[in-house]
């Protein structure tokens, strides 16, 4: 009897032993499962992104065809025009009058009959006559100075001092229209010179057109040269760059923009080479940038763009292994409420105490995020990105001259890829310097509402006219 006693409580040992085992075994299938269902996911993901790859490979398509899936959707679009509520705008009665022209209606014009109830009606009409260019034969003159040399009289239509085949030339104005049509407004070199002949009826070849604006350029050198100089010298800089050309692939252009002055840069690299040689090495402002490692040299003081932040939380949450949203939504909902405290805080709302104490919870709560607990692949990409930026997610509040994101560089670069879409870039070395001379220098015009026609006219005229 205590044999089986002894016996059945041996196997009941055994059974609950088996039993823990069983229990263990399934919870870590259940793990399994669950990984090999993010890795299925995963794969998929990776296996139609390859597909991609090899239909785009196989596709005639532009060096800077946008992909489909970066394109937004059609539920995602803003619709067109101003948002409800803004301020209407008609043309504006003219400050002058050049003709007055009175049209009667004494009579009925179609019957002749009687007419009563006359009403006055007064418009103003803008037309543009047509234009003829007015050509100026000037004779000037060379002469020997004994103390000089070679000295010459000058007009402030001369552009320059060619002569026999190149004695017919533009005028200033004329040059800095071709140059302004070309490179400010973005037309190619043959439409500037249809422009010119059918509006102007001025005849130019585009690569008299492209001779032109490279000697345009190198009059204004040293006011490129002058405007890295106010880059370096701003309080904060929004940084970014895109592909480019130069005869061929492997070129980037770059964009150094502040709120009066916009610097493009086309190089070979796209290295933090070119962030040093244009901010240089001792740069005190603030660097608003993506994440790219690019914008990591040296002892900048940074600050990285919540839009791009915002963008990255989004695509981990449509990762299919994301089930609970929770966490991200808590970083979306943080980063929006930087952007409105920067907001507020740029237009005087907080005192320097209120903005301290603002800073603190939000630095408490970003470090709280930071800290917490997560599992999903999503999350743990999202934290280790955040993580890595750290010290550069707020600083935004603590120097109220960096902006939250970095849309103005983004916008800086939106012509230039409408230019890049029509040509790709630039065939040769000689013309990539010539264009971020000059549409450097048409930018900063417009920011600092300069009229880029009179500053051109005025540069490249071998007398200016005195103001």
């Amino acid at each position: 009897m205590d044999a089986s006693a002894d016996l059945i409580a041996e196997l009941t040992k055994r059974l609950k032993d088996l039993a823990k085992d069983v229990r263990a075994l399934k919870a870590k299938v259940r793990r399994q499962d669950k990984r090999i269902d993010e890795l299925v996911a995963e794969n998929t993901a990776l296996r139609e992104q390859l597909e991609q790859a090899r239909r785009q490979a196989a596709r005639q398509a532009a060096p800077f065809r946008r992909r489909d899936k970066k394109k937004t959707s059609d539920d995602q679009k803003k619709p067109p025009g101003r948002k409800d509520g803004h301020k209407g705008h008609c043309r504006k009665v003219p400050d002058h009058i050049d003709e007055q022209v009175e049209v009667p209606l004494d009579g009925c014009p179609k019957c002749g009959g009687q007419v009563d109830n006359v009403h006055r009606i007064e418009q103003f009409i803008e037309e543009i006559p047509p234009v003829r260019p007015r050509v100026v034969r000037l004779v000037t003159y060379e002469a020997d100075c004994r103390r000089c040399g070679v000295v010459h009289s000058s007009h402030p239509l001369q552009t320059s001092r060619g002569r026999g085949a190149a004695k017919v030339q533009l005028g200033p104005r004329a040059l800095a229209i071709a140059v302004a049509l070309n490179k400010h407004l973005g037309l190619t070199m043959r439409k500037t010179c249809r422009v010119l002949k059918q509006v102007f009826s001025l005849r130019l070849t585009p690569g008299g057109l492209s001779q032109a604006s490279d000697r345009v350029a190198d009059r204004l050198a040293d006011e490129y040269e002058q405007l890295v100089q106010d880059i370096r010298g701003s309080p904060a800089v929004n940084a970014d760059e895109t592909s480019w050309w130069v005869g061929g692939p492997g070129y980037w252009l770059w964009v150094f923009t502040t709120p009066n002055e916009t610097l493009y840069r086309v190089d070979s690299s796209r290295s933090s080479a070119v962030v040093r040689e244009v901010l240089g090495e001792d740069y005190a402002g603030v660097l608003s940038s993506d994440c790219l490692a690019s914008y990591n040299p040296g002892d900048y003081r940074k600050h990285k763009c919540i839009a791009h932040h915002l963008r990255a939380i989004s695509q981990a949450k449509d990762m299919p292994s994301q089930v609970d949203n929770r966490y991200l939504n808590e970083w979306t909902l943080l980063f929006k409420v930087v952007i409105a405290f920067h907001k507020l805080a740029s237009d005087g709302t907080f005192s320097a105490a209120e903005l301290a104490e603002k800073r603190t919870r939000l630095e408490d709560w970003v470090d709280r995020l930071l800290a917490e607990p997560i599992s999903q692949l999503g999350d743990v990409r999202v934290r280790n990105r955040l993580a890595k930026q750290r010290k550069h997610l707020l600083t935004c509040l603590y120097d109220l001259a960096a902006e939250p994101t970095n849309n103005r560089a983004e916008r800086a670069l939106r012509p230039a890829v409408i230019a890049r879409k029509l040509s790709c870039g630039n065939k040769t070395e000689r013309g990539r310097t010539t264009w971020q001379i000059l549409t450097s220098i048409a930018q900063t015009c417009h920011q600092r509402g300069l009229d880029f026609l009179d500053h051109l006219t005025q540069r490249i005229s071998l007398k200016p006219v005195a103001g």
